[in-house]
C-alpha cells in the first residue's frame, strides 16, 4: 500500500511529541527532550509560526513524520529548508516511508523557491547517512555544528 503524506495539523501535536521522543530514545538522548505538547502547538501553529511538520501515513496510521523550517543564505540570497528532525516508525523502516518524506520536502523546497534542502546526521549513524547518500545528499564535512545554549547563551548575552 501507498504512503500518503500531509500537512500536520493541531491534532498531531501529541503524535510529533512521542515521534521526537522515539528519535531522541534512538539517538541516545532521551533525557534532552524538554518540549511538550504546548510548546509545539506555539511553534508550529501559534500566532507566528516557526516550524512546519508532515506526517507520513498508510491506512490512516501514523508511520513517520519529517519537522522542518526555513532558513537562509548569504551566499545565494534565498531561503533554504532545514530539515530538523526526520523519524520514521520502527517497523516502517526500509518500506519507503523515509524516502517519501524526503521526497515530499525536496518538492516543497522547490515549490518555495529553496535554493537549498539542508539536514544534519549524527556521524555514528551510518544506516542513515548512506540512505542520504543514496538520496543524492552530499556531506558538508568541512563545516561543524556550533551550538550555544544554557548557561553559556546568556554568559555570551552579558546575562550570567
Amino acid at each position: 500500500m501507498s504512503v500518503t503524506i500531509r500537512d500536520a495539523a493541531p491534532g498531531d501535536v501529541a503524535t510529533i511529541l512521542r515521534f521526537i521522543r522515539e528519535l531522541a530514545e534512538f539517538e541516545r538522548e532521551a533525557d534532552k527532550v524538554v518540549a511538550t505538547e504546548a510548546l509545539l502547538h506555539e511553534a508550529m501553529f501559534g500566532d507566528r509560526p516557526v516550524a512546519e511538520a508532515v506526517i507520513a501515513e498508510r491506512d490512516s496510521s501514523a508511520l513517520g513524520m519529517a519537522l522542518f523550517f526555513h532558513n537562509f543564505s548569504t551566499w545565494t540570497g534565498w531561503k533554504g529548508l532545514y530539515l530538523e528532525d526526520l523519524y520514521v516508525t520502527p517497523e516502517a523502516r526500509g518500506s519507503g516511508v523515509g524516502a517519501a518524506l524526503l521526497r515530499h520536502l525536496a518538492g516543497i523546497a522547490l515549490d518555495r523557491g529553496c535554493t537549498r534542502f539542508e539536514w544534519s546526521v549524527l556521524d555514528w549513524n551510518k544506516r542513515a547517512i548512506e540512505f542520504y547518500r543514496a538520496m543524492g545528499a552530499e556531506a558538508m564535512n568541512e563545516w561543524t555544528v556550533n551550538r550555544v545554549s544554557g548557561a553559556a547563551l546568556a554568559k555570551l548575552a552579558g546575562r550570567g
